[in-house]
């Protein structure tokens, strides 16, 4: 993982670059290479805070190496990354919690602080992970991965006080071996997704709790 930095409108921002190289497959909800399939890199990118381009997906292009990749970004600080390891499973979480939202919100309860693009980047409020782990696994584990990448999340979450299963525009990837046995399990309780779990959990948890709250008089965010 490398950690760099640009300017751009002004500010430094930061992004994290995986570079896997072959044989690694991916799922992943980015608006980037999102979906399942082979990927050589992937990259969570720092964008400014209340970030409203409409192409998202040629700007975080423009900021990746060339090849098949995925591409996540925030408006948190990603030099603040949190990783955790659990039995060769690795997380790496950026944690930005500036608006916390339940997923089961009532009908027209949008918040106002939300940037227009819902679902891109809200001001300081997403929570992207990359988690990796050096097996292989069909599609429909894959898909069991991202359900208990979730679930830990939220997990953590819960446990560090804040009211809300994650925010309006958190990411997930999940880069896995592309040869090999496969396997059919990824649930919380089969033997990888529980390191999975463990995992995730922890990084969450320890970003989550290291969050600074917006102060309104200063005018700072959490970084």
């Amino acid at each position: 993982m490398k950690l760099t930095y640009r300017v751009e409108e002004g500010a430094r921002l930061g992004s994290l670059l995986w570079e896997l190289g072959p044989g690694r497959r991916a799922i992943s909800s980015a608006v980037l290479g999102g979906g399942i399939g082979p990927r050589s890199w992937v990259l969570n990118a720092q964008v400014v805070a209340g970030y409203a381009r409409t192409d998202p997906v040629e700007h975080l292009a423009g900021l990746a190496p060339p090849g098949e990749g995925v591409g996540m970004m925030t408006a948190a600080s990603v030099d603040r990354y949190v990783t955790a390891e659990d039995g060769g499973v690795r997380a790496v979480a950026t944690v930005g919690l500036r608006v916390p939202t339940w997923a089961a919100a009532p009908e027209g309860a949008a918040d106002p602080e939300l940037a227009p693009m819902l679902g891109v980047a809200p001001p300081v409020g997403t929570i992207n992970i990359m988690a990796t782990l050096p097996v292989a696994m069909t599609d429909a584990a894959l898909v069991n991965a991202v359900m208990t990448v979730t679930e830990a999340k939220t997990q953590a979450l819960a446990e560090a006080g804040f009211a809300g299963t994650g925010t309006a525009s958190d990411a997930v990837c999940v880069v896995v071996s592309a040869g090999g046995t496969e396997e059919l399990f990824a649930g919380p309780r089969s033997t990888w997704g529980a390191r999975l779990a463990r995992a995730v959990h922890a990084a969450v948890r320890r970003g989550a709790e290291e969050w600074r709250p917006y102060d309104r008089e200063s005018g700072n965010v959490g970084k």
